[in-house]
């Protein structure tokens, strides 16, 4: 719809231009947009006003120079009006409308794919939380945009692959399994000291009694040495097999788990390096080796191997995407938690000095989330063990609620999650309003099956009968969701695909109170059941990118 009228004002501006009316230097961006009222037509567009200035004419003028033009094509445009300073208001030809939307019932369960991606291929990286303890709430958020991210772009004709980083080397590692050592031990009664800086939840004790099941004292008396790695491993291995089962538990699955303890035993690390330092980006100083990410817009250079060897995880981050550009992806795409936004400029540095800058490499961060409880927040810290887990909170109100809640507002802002309202089943619960609308729909389909109406044949209905402003309203609505999810994929936003859904149910349930869609009338009776039907694959394809189950019955 949008597309068929922004054709047409171009051309109408061309018109004009040829005619000595318009210089359209410079040529003007065209933009059509829904006005706020709906009483003042389908769409509008404010070019007129945008030429005011560099035409030195009033915008009034200026639209009624265009009028006879946009008048010329009744099959698309019945109505064009000219508003206040110079909007040029819309109403589409009903029967325009209509072919519109018979062409989106014909496209059933593909009704809002699009190829505005066209085919890019897309590392999309998330969560990656080290394993060193279970998934919390803050994880959970990272999950959910993620996974419906990649939903969202695949449906807008992207190649998305989804990827776990593991940091599964360095020094948190040794703390990891010396909290369970040190656990262990004092399990089996030996008085040991567990200093503060090591990790205090109780999976830790969890992971030690395990250990004593299966093993009893056999590692109390070994090599120290031995007994750390052992201690490591398994805590690792435990928790990482636990954050895999919360995520498939929460729908998210992946198609890589990429660990970083490989970069360094295939040499990747000191690879990465060395290609750098042959392209003149890495020099040393001072006994270390330094990144030039000044040159690359970075505040100053970075340390990328310490005085005495020793590498900084930031080194490991370099090797790990020269990585991902070895496997060709187009567009390196990582979620990072807010905490993480004074790492994104030397990241940055890194891709260009990779020669993967210029929109190759972007990154999302997740901001923070807030859970309430009875108007009282949780408190959250991962090293003290204080904290309310991603299966907390799913155990506590589903795996629905949790998702929706997760993306129903922008991701680069704070999230409060009420858990009192996520379980409400009233309409102030964004995620009960918008099932309710689905089941309701379906319900009016086994209403009508149970009265003896005839399966809705499309290519039967007589869509004449759809002559209500609250049905062209409806139609509008839904007719707008390709341009929804190809916008929303451009821009990363995965929340406004629960603003749209609101706003459709919102809609959906005035006009159910307004007409009654099964009656006597069967001809009107399968028209508006046609109507309900894209109604309701709209809703359901929405909460499908979502991750969001669309139920029959509630």
């Amino acid at each position: 719809m949008k597309q068929s009228l922004k054709e047409l004002v171009c051309l109408a501006l061309e018109e004009a231009k040829t005619q000595g009316h318009l210089t359209l230097d410079p040529p003007p961006e065209v933009v059509i947009e829904e006005p706020k009222d709906e009483t003042m037509g389908d769409f509008a567009t404010t070019v007129a006003m945008s030429l005011a200035k560099s035409e030195k004419k009033n915008p009034r003028k200026i639209a009624e120079s265009l009028l006879d033009s946009l008048k010329s094509r009744p099959e698309l445009v019945a109505e064009v009006e000219i508003a206040g300073p110079g909007f040029i208001n819309f109403r589409l030809a009903r029967g325009f409308m209509r072919q519109q939307f018979m062409d989106a019932v014909n496209q059933g369960e593909r009704f809002g794919r699009s190829e505005v991606g066209k085919r890019t291929r897309v590392l999309l990286e998330f969560v990656s939380a080290n394993p060193t303890g279970p998934l919390h709430v803050g994880h959970g958020r990272g999950a959910a945009v993620g996974d419906c991210l990649s939903r969202l772009m695949d449906w807008a004709g992207f190649d998305v692959s989804k990827e776990y980083y593991i940091n599964d080397v360095g020094n948190q590692m040794n703390n990891l399994g010396r909290s369970t050592q040190l656990r262990y031990q004092q399990e089996l009664g030996r008085k040991v000291t567990f200093p503060d800086d090591l990790y205090q939840g109780d999976y830790i004790n969890d992971i030690a009694r395990t250990v004593i099941e299966k093993d009893g004292d056999r590692h109390l008396n070994s090599d120290d040495e031995d007994s750390l790695g052992f201690f490591r491993k398994i805590t690792s291995d435990t928790i990482l097999d636990g954050i895999k089962n919360d995520l498939k538990q929460f729908r998210v699955e992946y198609d890589q788990w990429f660990s970083e303890q490989t970069l360094h035993e295939s040499n990747k690390v000191e690879g990465a390096i060395a290609w750098l330092r042959d392209k003149g980006h890495v020099y040393d100083k001072d006994g270390a080796t330094w990144l030039k990410s000044s040159a690359f817009k970075d505040e100053k250079d970075r340390v990328v191997v310490k005085q005495g060897g020793e590498k900084t995880y930031f080194c490991a981050d370099i090797a790990y995407h020269q990585q991902k550009i070895e496997r060709g992806y187009d567009v390196i795409l990582d979620l990072w938690g807010a905490d993480h936004h004074g790492y994104v400029a030397r990241m940055e540095a890194v891709l260009e000095a990779l020669e993967h800058g210029d929109g190759g490499f972007q990154v999302l961060l997740i901001q923070f989330v807030s859970l309430k409880r009875g108007g009282e927040k949780v408190q959250m810290s991962t090293r003290s063990g204080k904290f309310v887990t991603l299966a907390d909170v799913v155990n506590e109100v589903g795996v629905d609620a949790t998702r929706f809640f997760f993306l129903m507002r922008s991701s680069d802002s704070h999230l409060d999650f009420d858990l009192e309202l996520a379980k409400s089943e009233t309409q102030e619960n964004p995620v009960y309003y918008i099932q309710y609308a689905h089941a309701r729909i379906c319900s009016l389909f086994r209403t009508a099956e149970e009265n003896g109406m005839p399966p809705c044949d499309a290519n039967s209905v007589n869509l004449g009968r759809l002559d209500q402003e609250e049905d062209f309203s409806l139609i509008k609505k839904c007719l707008l969701f390709p341009e929804l999810i190809g916008k929303s994929a451009l821009s990363r936003e995965v929340h406004r695909i629960s603003y749209f859904l609101q706003e459709l149910v919102a809609q959906f349930h005035r006009y159910y109170s307004v007409h009654r869609v099964v009656s006597e009338d069967q001809e009107l009776t399968q028209a508006r059941l046609l109507l309900l039907e894209l109604v309701r694959s709209v809703i359901a394809n929405g909460l499908k990118i979502m991750g969001v189950s669309a139920p029959e019955k509630m």
